[in-house]
């Protein structure tokens, strides 16, 4: 016998409030209502599922803990849309990194990320860096590339590269004056962007360096788009929540590389 899996029904005083809440606010994603005014409904985002039963099925103050790949990154976009959060991400002592938030019917929802148990007690973004609205230089360009591990391009290939964003942001050392990421933007200014060169210096991985620049170059996108416009970018499978928290979801795609040419 197979488990398929286990969805909470948490009461509601008012269904359709319960959905506008968890998708606006939370950002849940898939949504439906039984009846009108609805008696039941539900939504839904990647794996988890919640339903919603109007003045049944359980009382208020329910508490569910849901698991997230980056409980910061969520705290941070659901704060600016007005969540009632109780406590803000904090390094817990059973190795996980947890934040408590509350809907419209007391229910408190317990938003989890696993840690190792050596990791330090805080990952703030730190008070030394800037996000700049500017193009990377070729020098800081490969300077990060390398730090990444990605290939180094030659300079002359760099310099084109570099000139073809509609939209870069870099991340600055105050002390240093050195760019520690980066972030670039391409696209048509009518219906479709890019979104590039994701990097962050692997000694400040893990200080949600790129959550800034995410966050900064998503305002710009809602801010100067056109409406209806596809944004894209290219990830692997390890960061596809990361970007999810940003509002991307994962769709099918095909690529193909030019070999090299001679001259």
């Amino acid at each position: 016998m197979i488990f398929r899996g286990s969805i909470p029904i948490l009461f509601s005083s008012d269904v359709r409030k319960s959905i506008e809440y968890y998708t606006e606010v939370l950002g849940f994603e898939t949504k439906w209502e039984w009846d009108d005014p609805p008696t039941f409904g539900g939504v839904s985002k990647d794996r988890t599922e919640l339903f919603f039963c109007k003045d049944g099925q359980g009382h208020p103050g329910t508490w569910i803990a849901i698991m997230v790949d980056d409980v910061d990154a969520l705290y941070h976009r659901i704060k600016t849309k007005g969540a009632k959060i109780h406590a803000s991400p904090e390094d817990m002592e059973w190795h996980l990194r947890e934040m408590l938030v509350e809907d419209p019917d007391g229910h408190i929802l317990r938003f989890g990320q696993h840690i190792t148990p050596h990791r330090k007690k805080s990952s703030d973004f730190p008070g030394t860096i800037n996000i700049v609205e500017r193009t990377p230089t070729v020098e800081e360009y490969n300077d990060l590339t390398k730090g990444v591990g990605w290939n180094v391009k030659s300079d002359d290939q760099v310099e084109k590269m570099l000139r073809a964003p509609v939209y870069a942001l870099v991340a600055e050392d105050k002390e240093t004056n050195k760019a520690v990421g980066c972030v670039l933007l391409l696209g048509d200014h009518a219906s479709f962007y890019y979104i590039k060169d994701m990097m962050i210096h692997p000694d400040l991985q893990g200080k949600q360096i790129g959550s800034a620049l995410m966050r900064k170059l998503n305002d710009w996108l809602e801010n100067n788009s056109p409406g209806d416009s596809l944004v894209s970018l290219y990830t692997g499978p390890n960061l596809a929540s990361f970007y999810g928290q940003f509002g991307f979801k994962e769709s099918f795609g095909m690529t193909r590389r030019i070999g090299n040419k001679k001259k």
